[in-house]
């Protein structure tokens, strides 16, 4: 009787320890899934993206600056009709896409954020991107009055937000995978 009484107790404890096991396993998946996904859908994209439309400002600054490398629209003389003209350009066929799906991420995959809540740095980019689509479809009027979008964009802290998001995802994706992190 002993022994049967062992015997049940062993199996109900292995079966216990097999349920947790897997039910452990289970949650880590679905982690590396979520990771994954964010990775791929969100910060990815948003860290690609912020890095592209930095680099191509810089390389619009260094044709189009003015003395001491201060943009038209910082400097003590109003811009030229000639440097609205390419401001336009530049805006229309490279800024505004690029900022348009910068938002578009944010707006389609809000539930892949790291925060609890949607942070107030990219409420600002949306809008931002809003208030230049106004300004773009002015000009697509012939309305050339106005050249900035009503609210600033946030260019050093989204950038820093991209970045910090997509390497603190890309550690915990190492780690969930049973990677070495090198320091």
């Amino acid at each position: 009787m002993i022994a049967v009484v062992v015997t049940i107790g062993l199996a109900f404890v292995g079966y216990v320890v097999t349920y947790l096991n897997g039910l452990r396993l289970s949650q880590r998946q679905e982690h590396l899934a979520r990771v994954n996904r964010q990775l791929s859908n969100f910060y990815g994209p948003l860290f690609a993206l912020t890095e592209a439309n930095s680099r191509t400002f810089g390389a619009f600054l260094e044709r189009h600056a003015r003395p001491g490398g201060t943009s038209p629209f910082v400097h003590e003389t109003p811009p030229t009709p000639e440097e609205l003209t390419e401001w336009r350009l530049w805006v229309t066929t490279v800024f505004l896409p690029n900022i348009q799906a910068m938002r578009d991420l944010v707006i389609k995959h809000a539930d892949l954020l790291s925060e609890p809540e949607m942070p107030p740095l990219l409420l600002q980019l949306c809008a931002h991107v809003s208030g230049y689509e106004i300004t773009a479809a002015r000009w697509a009027q012939g309305n050339h009055d106005q050249h900035l979008s009503v609210v600033s964009f946030p260019s050093e802290e989204l950038a820093a937000y991209a970045r910090q998001g997509f390497s603190v995802l890309k550690k915990e994706q190492a780690r969930l995978l049973g990677q070495r992190q090198v320091s």
